[in-house]
């Protein structure tokens, strides 16, 4: 068990960088001090290529300098940051991460798609009561989509595709509102690269999905109209929420009609993912439809929460 009682970790994603802070109880109970996240669109113009753009570089070492000021302040014993998809595939990955070390002293370890679902899977299983059936867990990332096949005790399947929402949006660069004919295209790339996913779902039954990132929250907020706040995007007790599957298609459908400048105006949608949503909305709806999915849940945790249950388990 770690001996350290108050740890900072940071999952530095390719859209947005997170930190949570959090204290030891006993055994492998936590508490949640502070949670927050800083969007950086790290993948932004060159998430295809291999290359953090310039712009995006300094968005990401500004936010990882905001971030310590905050661990600081909260007087954290040890940091643990992971980096993921974005930092995976680019060439100058190495060069950010020993940028940071140098402004930081933090060291930031570059961890497998098959790791990260791995901890992903761990943070959700603490905000639901899962039982023996087996769930589909999505986490939506900008360079990578996490999907792993699970019950209350272990994980049956699990893969990470590189199938983010960042990557769609740079191959596909759809219009604004997005046409029929990109959304079929798209759809016929996302469903041709996700043949194992299919079966595997049906071999094991799965019917439910739970879905582990910003994206899902936001299919919440919006559908609830709840209005964006500081609480509301700092969750730090978990919690997970049903989400009706007519009322996210109502949504989805209401995603594909708006422009850019509709999209800005509407309830519970933060500016960060304005750009993407309408992708990611899509993307679940295409899970949906390709896999028989009869049900669908929220959840807050995800792989940070992950990684701060396996440093505090006994």
């Amino acid at each position: 068990m770690i001996e350290h009682k108050r740890v900072a970790v940071l999952d530095l994603g390719t859209n947005t960088f997170n930190l949570v802070i959090a204290s030891q109880n006993s055994g492998d109970r936590f508490e949640i001090l502070h949670s927050s996240k800083i969007p950086v669109k790290l993948g932004e113009g060159g998430i295809n290529s291999g290359e953090i753009i310039p712009a995006a570089y300094q968005r990401g070492i500004d936010a990882v300098d905001r971030h310590f000021s905050m661990i600081k302040s909260f007087g954290a014993e040890k940091i643990f940051a992971f980096g993921t998809s974005a930092l995976r595939t680019a060439d100058n990955g190495i060069k950010f991460i020993n940028q940071i070390r140098q402004n930081t002293g933090i060291d930031v370890e570059i961890i497998s798609g098959d790791r990260e679902a791995e901890l992903i899977y761990y943070g959700v299983r603490q905000t639901l009561n899962m039982t023996d059936e087996k769930y589909l867990i999505l986490d939506i990332g900008g360079g990578s989509n996490e999907f792993i096949i699970a019950d209350k005790d272990k994980i049956f399947w699990k893969k990470s595709f590189k199938l983010g929402i960042a990557r769609i949006l740079e191959k596909y660069k759809p219009s604004d509102p997005i046409l029929t004919g990109e959304i079929l295209e798209i759809e016929k790339y996302v469903k041709n690269s996700l043949s194992e996913l299919d079966e595997k779902v049906k071999e094991l039954k799965v019917k439910t999905l739970i879905g582990a990132s910003g994206s899902f929250e936001t299919f919440v907020t919006m559908i609830r109209e709840i209005d964006i706040t500081e609480e509301t995007l700092s969750a730090t007790v978990p919690r997970s929420i049903p989400i009706d599957l007519d009322d996210f298609d109502h949504l989805c459908q209401r995603l594909i009609l708006s422009t850019h400048e509709q999209r800005k105006e509407m309830i519970g949608l933060e500016p960060m993912r304005i750009e993407m949503i309408v992708l990611a909305a899509l993307f679940v709806k295409f899970i949906l439809e390709m896999l028989g999915i009869k049900s669908m849940i929220q959840s807050n945790f995800s792989l940070k929460e992950g990684v701060i249950y396996q440093l505090f388990k006994s």
